[in-house]
C-alpha cells in the first residue's frame, strides 16, 4: 500500500504485475489532513508493506500504522530537500519532492530497494523495471524543464495556493510565492491574500494558479484584486480518476507544464 495515488502509480511501474499495489486516500483526497476511516485499516492489515513519502506529508501516518502490523518505508529517503521559507513551517523541509523529475530519480531508487527486499525472487525484474522508468521520467523531465526554460524573465514567477511547487520551481528556474506553505482546511488569511495581492501586482504576473485538493475562493480573490487571471487548476497531491486528465504520474507532470507554460505567456500570446 501507498499513502496516496501518486505514490501507488509510481510503484506500480516498477512492481509491474509481481506485486498488488493500492493507495489508502483516493483520488481527489487531500492527503495533508486526511484521516483515516475504518475501512482503510481493514484493507492495511491485510499489507505486506506500506509506502509513505515522509517528510511530514502524512501527518495521520503513524496514526494509521500504529494499528498495523505492517513495514513501512519512506520514499523521499536520500532527496535534497528545500525549506519551507514561511508561515508555521518555516524551516521544515518542503515534503513535495515529487513534483521534480530529478528527485523522482531517488523515489524510484527506493521502490525497486524496498520491493527488492519484500520480494527478494524479484529482485532483478524490480531493477530492470525500475531503470526503464527513469528514462521515462527523465526524457519527461527534459521537455518539461526545456518548455520552462523558455518562459521570459518578465514572466518566470509562479504563484499557487499551496507551497507545492517549490521543486519543480528550483528545476524550471522560477519565483515561487504561495498563500500558505501546507494545505490547510481554512481559507488564507487577508495578510495573506493582501502579501501575494502585492507580490502578483509588481511583478506583473498574468496568472495565479491554485491546487485540485483545495478551495480555490483566496486565490480567486487575489485574481480579482490584482487583476491576474486564475489558471488551470493543478494537480500535486492526487491524480486524477483512469478517464481524467492526469491518471499517471508522468500525465500530472505534463498537464501541470503546459498549464503553467500557458498561463505565464498569456499576455505574450494576446
Amino acid at each position: 500500500m501507498t499513502t496516496f495515488t501518486v505514490l501507488a502509480d509510481m510503484v506500480e511501474n516498477v512492481a509491474g504485475d509481481r506485486v498488488e499495489v493500492s493507495s489508502i486516500t483516493r483520488a481527489g483526497a487531500e492527503i495533508h489532513t486526511y484521516e483515516p476511516a475504518p475501512e482503510d485499516l481493514v484493507r492495511g492489515e491485510g499489507a505486506d508493506l506500506i509506502m509513505a513519502n515522509g517528510l511530514g506529508l502524512e501527518a495521520w501516518f503513524t496514526q494509521f500504522t500504529d494499528n498495523i502490523d505492517a513495514p513501512t518505508a519512506t520514499l523521499s529517503d536520500g532527496v535534497e530537500t528545500i525549506p519551507i521559507s514561511s508561515g508555521g513551517y518555516r524551516g521544515e523541509p518542503n515534503p513535495h519532492a515529487w513534483m521534480s523529475p530529478d528527485n523522482a530519480q531517488v523515489y524510484v531508487d527506493n521502490i525497486a530497494e524496498e520491493l527488492g527486499e519484500l520480494d527478494p525472487a524479484n529482485t532483478e525484474y524490480y531493477a530492470a523495471e525500475a531503470q526503464q522508468y527513469k528514462q521515462r521520467i527523465a526524457r519527461i523531465g527534459a521537455d518539461l524543464e526545456a518548455e520552462l526554460s523558455g518562459l521570459p524573465d518578465s514572466r518566470r514567477a509562479l504563484v499557487t495556493c499551496e507551497g507545492a511547487f517549490s521543486y519543480l520551481a528550483r528545476d524550471a528556474g522560477l519565483t515561487e510565492r504561495y498563500l500558505w506553505a501546507v494545505n490547510a482546511e481554512t481559507q488564507a488569511t487577508p495578510k495573506q491574500i493582501a502579501s501575494v495581492v502585492e507580490f502578483v501586482r509588481a511583478n506583473d504576473v498574468p496568472t495565479v494558479f491554485c491546487e485540485t485538493t483545495v478551495n480555490d475562493g483566496s486565490q480567486r480573490q487575489v485574481a480579482a484584486e490584482s487583476g491576474a487571471e486564475l489558471g488551470r487548476s493543478l494537480y500535486v497531491d492526487s491524480l486524477s480518476k483512469a478517464g481524467g486528465p492526469v491518471p499517471t504520474y508522468l500525465d500530472l507532470l505534463r498537464y501541470d507544464t503546459e498549464a503553467i507554460s500557458e498561463g505565464l505567456t498569456r499576455e505574450e500570446d494576446a
